[in-house]
């Protein structure tokens, strides 16, 4: 298997897609305005954050293997990677295709960093609720950071009206037993998962599968499934959407089958494929309707992320506090880990997620899709939770996805003396079922 840090001597920088480039290094800007790599010419920057590399013995630099993928093009990444093939398509449960496009369309670049985005759109516009389009990238981007590009196959994604599959060349690199939870990530490509969390859209923790199965579970979904094809060398998650075996009230019913209403996808070049006049829509305009979940392939696979709204472009979206903004380019989202580690070490931080139910979780998105959220912001959104029900620590930091201490600390002891909350048990701040409540008298002042 071919390292991603592998150094193309003979591909420079003429191989690149200078579109791909420039979108990247945009999104980095917005995440990361004040950092000096801003500055840097082309090759500097892709050298910085590990997309182009030089051979100190002989003096000779090129393209690394994780930047080939991210940024050159089809045609050129196949010279060296013959097997290299990405692909979407979606059906209506039927043989044929309703939408579908590949890497070799032609019409795009074809490399994994704009294959990324095209799903997120697809995604973002097809799932209503925030929550479940955040779990399908977060399967999407650990699919991209995991598989083995020199396996036959290729990466494919399938939508079904019940479900979604994800599959992949190469296997697992931990037991499939501890994918849901395992806090330490084994890395096939750790330079291609170094790109993407310069973005914020991943991280080394080895959560994410954790996160999306604990997600469906407050859907009240099929636990996400994950298989192991030995023989094909290949590992395939499917995320179903329809629910468990069990009774369902009608409100639970409108609330995880609710029908959304179809809004336009902007898809540049992307190939439609249009079978009958009853399916003439555009691949940016996707099905937008839940469906319950029928189909195999069930276990699951490696880890969250973000998606292109965690890209705020509004001028106090940037916190400089050294507790809300960390310009350390090594480090990645450093209070979700810290909460991943405390709920292993410490089962009475672990929530249960039955008492969370998916209207607190859609309140709170904003804060696990944006690690650098304003202070306003941040407060806004614990007061809204609060409106809903009283709640402990532990629960706002599973919310949140932020460190209980961060929490308390940073928010929730100002709300405390702003009088915009209240303790549960006022006389009794060490109370072991100490929550914290919407203060209604501070409306009424």
């Amino acid at each position: 298997m071919l390292q991603d840090n592998l150094i193309l001597e003979h591909y420079g920088l003429n191989e690149l897609n200078f579109d791909t480039i420039k979108s990247y290094r945009d999104r980095f800007a917005e995440v990361k305005p004040a950092h000096p790599w801003n500055a840097l010419e082309t090759k500097e920057f892709l050298y910085k954050v590990g997309a182009w590399g030089k051979v100190r013995d002989t003096h000779k630099e090129g393209v690394t293997l994780a930047g080939l993928l991210l940024f050159s093009e089809e045609r050129i990444i196949t010279e060296v990677l013959p097997q290299y093939f990405l692909e979407y398509r979606e059906s209506k449960g039927n043989e044929e295709w309703t939408g579908r496009f590949t890497s070799q369309d032609g019409t795009w670049s074809g490399n994994i960093f704009d294959f990324y985005f095209h799903i997120h759109e697809i995604v973002r516009n097809s799932e209503p609720q925030p929550s479940i389009a955040s779990s399908l990238t977060e399967v999407l981007i650990n699919m991209l950071i995991h598989a083995d590009y020199n396996g036959e196959g290729g990466v494919i994604l399938e939508k079904q009206p019940s479900h979604y599959v994800f599959s992949n060349p190469g296997l697992l690199l931990v037991p499939t037993d501890s994918v849901f939870s395992n806090t330490v990530s084994q890395l096939r490509n750790p330079n291609i998962v170094k790109l993407f969390s310069l973005l914020g859209l991943c991280e080394r923790s080895g959560s994410g599968l954790k996160k999306v199965k604990q997600n469906w579970s407050l859907h009240h979904y099929k636990t996400p499934a994950i298989d192991q094809d030995v023989s094909m060398h290949r590992t395939v998650v499917t995320l179903s959407l329809s629910t468990q075996e069990r009774q369902v009230s009608s409100s639970e019913k409108d609330t995880y089958h609710t029908s959304a209403t179809d809004s336009g996808n902007n898809f540049k070049g992307v190939e439609k494929y249009q079978n009958t006049p009853e399916n003439n829509v555009e691949i940016d305009s996707y099905n937008k309707n839940k469906y319950s979940y029928n189909k195999r392939l069930i276990e699951e696979f490696k880890s969250y992320n973000n998606d292109v709204n965690s890209y705020n472009k509004e001028d106090n979206y940037y916190n400089n506090e050294s507790n809300l903004y960390n310009n350390d380019v090594n480090s990645y989202s450093n209070d979700q880990n810290s909460y991943n580690n405390e709920q292993e070490e410490d089962s009475s931080n672990l929530v249960n997620v039955e008492n969370i139910d998916t209207k607190l979780w859609d309140i709170a998105a904003l804060a696990r899709e944006k690690k650098r959220l304003s202070p306003n912001q941040m407060e806004h959104i614990i007061l809204e939770l609060c409106k809903e029900k009283p709640l402990m620590l532990k629960e706002f930091a599973y919310l949140l996805e932020r460190t209980p201490d961060g929490v308390r600390n940073n928010y929730l002891t100002k709300l405390l003396r702003k009088g915009q909350l209240q303790l549960k048990y006022p006389n009794q701040p060490n109370h072991p079922k100490q929550a914290y409540l919407f203060n209604k008298k501070d409306i009424e002042k």
